[in-house]
């Protein structure tokens, strides 16, 4: 995620900002131009663009509980994330509603990468079978007291996340039992939508072949591998060819685990940038890294590979100095990065098509 700047002082600001620190002017995020902006008051509901004055917009509806700080600028009253919202946490406690903060955090960070590449995410109106569309869903609470976590996962389309997973404690707790390494809001609305982007473009496009030489077959039996992953456990040295223990239950979970890393190796790698970060240990040169590349555009994962690996390093080291774990507890093997470049080709083709096409 890059950094901006407020348009009437300069300042520094960030993505999630919602008033400038220098001046105080209000701010929303536009993803007509993928940016902040400072803002000023026109009436009631609209506001005027600082940068543009004959500009307005008004905040989403979700602004109202301080959920969302993105724009519209049509008729819709949310913005092109939210309107992708069909079921969201109870806001009758403050519980929920600062759940449903983090998870709208997560889920616009998500669509900024979205946006970024112009990947395909038509909503239920405009693809109503396979439209890609939320469901935050509450545990349910039996008769004798006991809970029954949601279930987190994809079908045609529909993304449901358990909402108890943006409480730290849960979301540590269910990383424990499931004895994964990382486990993040973030990371699950990146990996879920990892499969409807399978549907999209490998699925809809007849791109079996491709898929299959680089994955694996994904017509084997997904329930049968599932069962046997929960049984039995990754089969010895899964290591070797994929980025975590659940990418290796079936390639339909490899596809969406590597498409989760390659959103976060180059949105953090933009970050870098953003701040102006190098890697250069000294007499260490074989790990020195420096992002001087657009990551959105980069020209192969190779190329964002070999900047990710010691800036993770880096990061890593970091937060076992803060008695921290490592932010990027993951190897990428050489499969693992053959697999990558099979999305970055997937991703960059379809981002180049939807510019030619603009």
């Amino acid at each position: 995620m890059r950094l901006f700047a407020c348009d009437n002082c300069d300042q520094v600001i960030h993505f999630d900002n919602r008033q400038c620190v220098r001046c105080n002017h209000r701010l929303g995020f536009f993803a007509g131009d993928l940016s902040m902006h400072a803002l000023e008051s026109f009436d009631e509901a609209n506001w005027q663009l600082v940068s543009d004055s004959n500009r307005l917009v008004r905040f989403c509806a979700n602004a109202g509980l301080d959920i969302c700080n993105w724009l519209v600028d049509d008729n819709n009253d949310f913005c092109i994330a939210c309107r992708h919202n069909r079921l969201v946490p109870n806001t009758d406690t403050p519980d929920g509603i600062d759940r449903w903060r983090r998870m709208s955090q997560a889920q616009r960070h998500l669509f900024y990468s979205l946006l970024r590449w112009n990947l395909p995410h038509p909503d239920r109106q405009e693809d109503p079978q396979g439209g890609l569309v939320f469901d935050f869903l509450e545990d349910a609470v039996q008769n004798d007291g006991n809970v029954v976590p949601a279930m987190t996962g994809h079908e045609e389309g529909l993304i449901a996340i358990r909402a108890a997973e943006a409480d730290d404690v849960t979301r540590e707790q269910a990383r424990t039992a499931m004895d994964e390494p990382y486990r993040t809001l973030l990371g699950h609305f990146r990996h879920e939508t990892g499969h409807f982007i399978w549907n999209k473009l490998v699925r809809d496009r007849n791109g079996f072949d491709e898929f299959r030489a680089v994955f694996g077959d994904e017509r084997h039996d997904y329930g049968a591998a599932l069962q046997d992953h929960y049984a039995n456990g990754p089969a010895p040295g899964w290591q070797e060819n994929f980025i975590s223990a659940y990418a290796s239950v079936h390639p339909w979970e490899d596809f969406a685990e590597c498409f989760a890393h390659y959103l976060h190796i180059v949105d953090t790698l933009e970050t870098a940038r953003s701040f102006g970060m190098a890697i250069d240990p000294r007499g260490h040169e074989e790990i020195a890294a420096e992002v001087d590349f657009s990551p959105y555009r980069a020209r192969s994962a190779e190329q964002l590979v070999s900047a990710w690996v010691p800036l993770s390093l880096a990061i890593n080291a970091i937060q076992r100095s803060m008695g921290q774990p490592d932010s990027y507890p993951f190897v990428l093997s050489s499969p693992v990065v053959t697999k990558l470049e099979y999305l970055h080709r997937l991703i960059q083709n379809a981002a180049n098509e939807q510019r030619q096409a603009a």
